[in-house]
């Protein structure tokens, strides 16, 4: 009896023991500090909105108030004096790894946290040159309002201490802060409440995952997945504390569910959270020509991701989709997947990628983008048609991977990027510069070794006998079948 009572006296030290550790390590204040009562004195009457919207948060309920995610250091670039406090209006990335390294850790090396480098891209200069103007502090007021609202721009401090409305509000992606760090968290974690079900829900992707070059939200809700989301979305525990696939919902998945949330694997581990949201991806559909991740990872510096190669991505969604999915199930679509990205590569993107720099490097146009007609049927094949195929694909909505993707590419290939590389050949053939003749002949061999590949033989009408009775033979048959002439 003795023995006994010595062993649970043990047992309860040992865990008052390792309590007090885990306290002693806690990062958060055990009660509210006086800075952030002094706030809540002001704010609860003076923007009494972002108060309830903080009141409702885990930060409340955690003695994380104004200050301490608003605090900042004598030096900070964006820092100044408040009510005898210093804070700064933003809270970045930087700020946010004082509780949450990991995550910010994990961000830093995805894709996300580059979002923002696009001075220099075809999309930059469209907004800036073609669209905008310099009449907005010296640059376009498009740029600002459109593009850096998702991908993030500079944030500059002006001398007495404000934002520059260039750069601020912004919950770009990839902002780039006063204190060197990049990204915003609330990009996705909206202020001030932080909630965690508005995190993962599909519409949060949306703000800029939409529209006709990265149409994932209008995927999303043609696929059985979006569809699955809003017949069951009472189902799928999105307040949950842990929110766990195969443990806390099975429904249907969100966007964060395949591509950051944890999950109870079919062998029974647990994968966590993660916030680089392009480990469970094995293809980069956003250039012309699609490529595997690591090699676009290793183009933009992500040197850790760089050592991750696309098998090893794949494998983590098979993970996810296994959940819900039988191992043939997955399979197949990924051969589905693969096999409409090689179609794409190979059809068309390889071979007009080809065309589109001969006309470059032998001058047969000129090198600035855009002011010929040519440039804009290409851009807007790979750049808005290409990306929806590809992006259906990847996603099983079949609308968007057909008639609003490699339709569109189809028509505007043949029908536009075609003829109008024949005429630019036709232009210079006879050129009394030499190397545009040089050019202007390679372009037409190009044109015509493509042409003579059997994937275009319908359009040079050299389709084989058997194909043409096959097809003939269809038609005939769905004719007959819908009591058509």
């Amino acid at each position: 009896m003795r023995k006994t009572r010595i062993l649970i006296f043990c047992l309860v030290a040992g865990l008052i023991l390792h309590g007090a550790a885990v306290w002693a390590q806690r990062t958060t204040p055990m009660e509210p500090t006086e800075e952030s009562l002094s706030c809540n004195e002001c704010h609860a009457e003076q923007t009494t909105a972002i108060y309830q919207e903080w009141g409702k948060s885990k930060h409340h309920r955690a003695n994380v108030g104004c200050y301490e995610c608003h605090r900042a250091e004598e030096g900070d670039p964006d820092a100044f004096d408040h009510m005898g406090s210093l804070i700064s209006i933003i809270v970045s990335p930087k700020d946010c790894a004082r509780c949450h390294a990991k995550e910010v850790e994990e961000f830093d090396e995805s894709h996300h946290a580059k979002a923002g480098l696009i001075l220099g891209s075809l999309d930059n200069f469209l907004a800036d040159v073609v669209e905008g103007d310099k009449n907005f502090y010296g640059g376009s007021a498009l740029t600002v309002s459109g593009c850096k609202q998702c991908h993030g721009g500079v944030v500059k401090v002006n001398e007495d201490g404000s934002l520059e409305p260039t750069g601020w509000p912004n919950t770009g992606m990839g902002r780039l802060n006063p204190d060197g760090s990049i990204g915003a968290c609330t990009a996705c974690h909206q202020r001030h409440a932080f909630s965690a079900e508005q995190a993962r829900r599909p519409e949060n992707c949306g703000k800029c995952h939409l529209g006709p070059d990265h149409p994932q939200k209008e995927i999303y809700e043609e696929s059985k997945h979006g569809i699955a989301y809003r017949a069951h979305e009472d189902e799928l525990n999105l307040g949950s504390s842990k929110w766990v696939l195969g443990e806390d919902y099975t429904a249907a998945p969100t966007c964060a569910t395949c591509h950051m949330s944890a999950l109870r694997a079919s062998n029974g581990e647990l994968v966590p959270v993660t916030h680089d949201v392009g480990l469970r991806i094995s293809w980069n559909n956003r250039p012309p020509m699609s490529i595997r991740p690591e090699v676009s990872d290793a183009k933009l510096g992500l040197d850790k991701m760089a050592q991750v190669d696309w098998k090893t991505r794949r494998k983590n969604m098979i993970q996810v989709c296994t959940v819900c999915h039988t191992s043939t199930y997955v399979d197949n679509f990924y051969e589905q997947y693969d096999g409409v990205i090689e179609l794409y590569n190979s059809k068309f993107a390889e071979p007009a990628l080809g065309m589109m720099k001969t006309l470059y490097s032998y001058g047969l146009i000129t090198d600035t983008k855009f002011d010929e007609q040519v440039e804009w049927t290409w851009w807007e094949i790979w750049h808005h048609e290409g990306r929806v195929a590809r992006h259906g694909a990847s996603m099983m909505a079949p609308d968007y991977t057909h008639w609003h993707g490699l339709y569109e590419v189809a028509k505007h290939f043949y029908t536009k990027l075609i003829p109008e590389l024949r005429e630019i050949a036709e232009k210079h053939h006879h050129s009394e510069d030499a190397q545009k003749a040089e050019g202007a002949a390679k372009l037409s061999g190009a044109l015509e070794e493509m042409l003579a590949r059997p994937e275009h033989s319908w359009y040079t009408g050299e389709i084989s006998l058997e194909e043409a009775e096959a097809r003939r033979k269809a038609q005939a048959e769905f004719k007959a079948r819908y009591g058509q002439e």
